[in-house]
Order: structure tokens, then C-alpha cells, then sequence
């Protein structure tokens, strides 16, 4: 059920014979990973992997990817304007030594539009505007694939409670998180894992982090219209054992929930991932009831209650 992880603890040291001086030093890498409000640094690892410009383009934000996209449609046009422009008549019509002409007729041969005005009027014009040309058709066809990725990658639209819950039911502490289907149409199967990452000591005295896996009261439903409060029931075998709200504080406990189910509108897998930190987890609480029945006799859900909780009565 447990499994060590490759986070070592602050008293986790270990010697190194240090390395020598290295005559050029690189920039040292490092990028940043977020699962929900947890935030990571891994040092060695480019935030940006060059190689692989799929995930580049299918991972930035769409005001990023945008950007990038006009800064390179700019850079090609400018790059070909300037080769017009080394060979003066190259391009009939173009006046000489004027940058935008050369920099719009670029732009309409890129974009395969050729108003005719100007056109290719020497042998070199004609070699740069074929590869122009050539360029172009390969740059459309990859933006256009890359557009459409975007567009039609899924995405999940769970709805986790700001806050878990510790309470007790049915006699036994019980740690409990909710969880909304925010689509307007109903999911199906739908799996959650928990997991809480404790630091435990060695009989050796070394301080490490090990994730455990929550068992759970239910995993799994294979209908999820509405609402689903998932629950961990804190007895003795439990990692969370023996914790109140100040022990727990100061133990750094963090939850991570993995959570997946199956949109059958798209007949695709949506997933999505929450952490919570210390602070996060209510003890003595429950969560407010958001499920009611109209007049007509009909399930109503109020999403927007999603995270409200009261605390327990003494």
C-alpha cells in the first residue's frame, strides 16, 4: 500500500565528492510542476524540451501559444523580405531599398496569395519565392494540425471542494472530500485515488516522504450524474491515524487525489488531479447538503455549495 518516493526528507543528506571546475558553466535547468496548489522545482530538467515541439505547442496556454504563433509567422516573413532585398529587382514593382514592400510581398507569397502587383522577376526572386511557397504550405498544414489538437483535446470539468473534511460517521473519524460533475450531461465510470505523502523516520534516524494510498470506503461508480462524497475511514491501519487538527498542521500531511471518469458525449477519458496541503483539511466539520427535490419531484444539485461545510455539533 506504500511506496517510497524520490522526495527526501530536510535530514535526508548525502556527501558528494565534489566535482571540479568545469571551464564553460551551463545555465543550470530547473522547471516548475503544480498539481492543484502544490507546487514542485526539478533542477536538471528544461521547463521547455526543444526536441519535442508537439508538447511545446499542445502544453502552452492559448495567449502564449498565440503569441508564439504571430512571433514566428513575423519571423519567417521578415527572413524571406530580407533575402528580396539583397538582390535589388528581384521583385518587380518593389521599390528599391523600401523594407515593407518586400516585407508584404513576402506575406502574400507565404499566404499563397500573390495580388500580382508585384511578382518575382529574376532567377533568384523565383528560387526565394518557390521555397516561400513551399514554406508556407508546410506552415499552414502544421498549424492547422496543431489548432485542432488543442480544440479537441478533452478536458475535465470536476468540481473538488475547497476544503476535505474530517468528522465522524457511523461511529468512526472518517476523512471525506466531494466531488461535482460540472458537465452538464451525465459521466460514467468514474475511479478516484487518495493519496497522502507523510514524512517518516528510518530506525537508521533518516527522514524521508512516503505516499500511501487511502483505502476507501468507494473507489469507484459507474454512474456520476451529480455529486460524490468520497470517504477514508481513519482506524488504526490508516496513515492518518492519531492526528487532530494541530498534530496534523504540523506533520506537513498533503493529499493527492487523481480522479477519472468517462465522458460518454466525447466516448473519451477525462482526468484531472487536486492536491491539498496541511492547512486545507477541516476537522470537526461536514459539509453542507446541496441535494434537494423541486416541486416536480426531481434530484436538484446546487453546485455552488459545493464547499460549504458547518462544524460538528459538540
Amino acid at each position: 500500500m506504500s511506496e517510497d518516493t524520490s522526495e527526501p526528507g530536510p535530514i535526508a543528506e548525502f556527501s558528494a565528492v565534489p566535482s571540479p571546475p568545469r571551464k564553460w558553466a551551463r545555465r543550470e535547468k530547473h522547471s516548475r510542476v503544480s498539481v492543484g496548489n502544490y507546487a514542485l522545482t526539478k533542477k536538471g530538467v528544461s521547463r521547455f524540451d526543444w526536441a519535442d515541439p508537439y508538447r511545446i505547442a499542445v502544453d502552452l496556454t492559448w495567449p502564449a501559444f498565440l503569441s508564439g504563433l504571430v512571433g514566428i509567422y513575423v519571423a519567417v516573413i521578415s527572413l524571406f523580405a530580407v533575402l528580396y532585398s539583397l538582390l535589388p529587382g528581384s521583385v518587380a514593382n518593389a521599390r528599391p531599398h523600401v523594407i515593407f514592400d518586400y516585407f508584404f510581398f513576402s506575406l502574400e507569397t507565404l499566404a499563397t496569395v500573390g495580388y500580382g502587383y508585384m511578382y518575382p522577376a529574376t532567377t533568384f526572386g523565383h528560387c526565394v519565392a518557390s521555397v516561400e511557397i513551399l514554406t508556407g504550405l508546410a506552415f499552414t498544414a502544421i498549424l492547422t494540425g496543431l489548432i485542432f489538437v488543442r480544440f479537441s483535446k478533452p478536458r475535465a470539468k470536476f468540481l473538488f471542494a475547497d476544503n476535505p473534511v474530517v468528522t465522524t460517521h457511523n461511529g468512526m473519524p472518517t476523512l471525506m472530500l466531494r466531488v461535482g460533475n460540472g458537465r452538464a450531461t451525465i459521466l460514467a465510470e468514474a475511479h478516484i485515488k487518495i493519496s497522502v505523502l507523510v514524512s517518516e523516520t528510518s530506525k537508521e534516524g533518516t527522514t524521508f516522504r512516503r505516499t500511501h494510498e487511502l483505502a476507501l470506503v468507494r473507489s469507484s461508480i459507474p454512474v456520476f450524474p451529480l455529486t460524490w462524497t468520497v470517504m477514508h475511514e481513519i482506524d488504526d491501519a490508516s496513515p492518518l491515524a492519531g492526528l487532530d487538527a494541530q498534530t496534523y498542521l504540523a506533520s506537513d500531511v498533503r493529499l493527492f487525489v487523481s480522479f477519472e471518469a468517462r465522458d460518454p458525449t466525447l466516448a473519451l477519458v477525462v482526468h484531472d488531479l487536486q492536491s491539498y496541503g496541511p492547512d486545507d483539511v477541516m476537522f470537526s466539520a461536514h459539509y453542507v447538503d446541496m441535494i434537494s427535490v423541486d416541486t416536480d419531484g426531481n434530484t436538484c444539485a446546487d453546485m455552488t455549495k459545493i464547499s460549504e461545510v458547518v462544524a460538528d455539533e459538540a
